[in-house]
């Protein structure tokens, strides 16, 4: 089966780097031209446009300031006329001690609630600000997809550490869930992907705080996930060659999580 994206246009968030630059590469080699999202690394994102080709463009945008989102959604719909895939990538993984101050006395309850309100607003706030631009572009424009990146956090849990993290994975799922729900006469599918560890910068932290071999627990496979192995997936749901899989949300994990 090929998968032609050739007409259409992609915003893929934190695109610089792990995850989203692998799927920004994948939708590029099949022929989208795809906004590059980037809040810091700007290089690394002229990098990933250069790469996949089609007329790619990158955008800056700090995703955890208010407005950001929706001002990024416009930019790019400004820059290519219409949008067509929304792919909500971008994260933070945040260690925050459940205890603040419990053997710790530099972390704070201040810094534990501002930590929790920087992943709310990267991993929950801005996808739903996109979401919501999203879906009256896509009403007008005949349709269009959205696919969120989430984790089998939201399924599992995770560590105390990183409860924040798998509370808003679990947000993100059920955005996408409704989303899917209410707008499917309307042309807007929405999919959720669910990986595990994957070999990012961002699982970097907690593969050095655990031990890769706690990141492997439960891994059929034996290795960890790499970014190229969710791409193709996206590549295919962007496609529309998997629309009645609108609402869902697909494992990615080698097993390490299975419902």
């Amino acid at each position: 089966m090929t998968l032609d994206l050739s007409a259409r246009h992609a915003l893929v968030t934190g695109a610089s780097r792990g995850i989203g630059r692998a799927i920004a590469a994948a939708l590029g080699a099949a022929g989208a031209r795809v906004a590059v999202h980037y809040h810091r690394r700007a290089q690394a994102a002229r990098s990933v446009a250069e790469a996949a080709g089609n007329g790619a463009r990158v955008f800056q945008a700090d995703l955890a300031a208010d407005g950001a989102a929706g001002a990024l959604f416009d930019d790019v719909a400004d820059a290519f006329g219409t949008v067509d895939v929304l792919v909500n990538n971008a994260g933070v993984a945040r260690a925050l001690p459940f205890a603040p101050g419990n053997g710790d006395d530099a972390f704070t309850e201040a810094d534990w609630r501002a930590g929790w309100q920087q992943t709310m607003a990267v991993n929950l706030r801005a996808p739903e600000a996109l979401c919501r631009r999203a879906v009256p572009h896509f009403r007008e424009n005949g349709g269009g997809r959205i696919i969120n990146v989430a984790s089998r956090a939201a399924f599992r849990g995770d560590t105390p550490d990183y409860l924040a993290y798998a509370a808003s994975k679990a947000g993100l799922v059920a955005l996408t869930r409704s989303v899917a729900r209410a707008f499917g006469e309307d042309g807007v599918c929405a999919f959720a992907l669910a990986p595990g560890f994957t070999r990012t910068d961002m699982a970097q932290d907690f593969i050095d705080a655990y031990g890769e071999a706690h990141a492997l627990e439960g891994n059929a496979l034996g290795r960890l996930t790499e970014p190229e192995d969710l791409a193709p997936t996206a590549v295919l749901l962007a496609s529309g060659r998997a629309d009645h899989a609108t609402g869902t949300c697909i494992d990615l994990n080698a097993a390490s999580y299975v419902r």
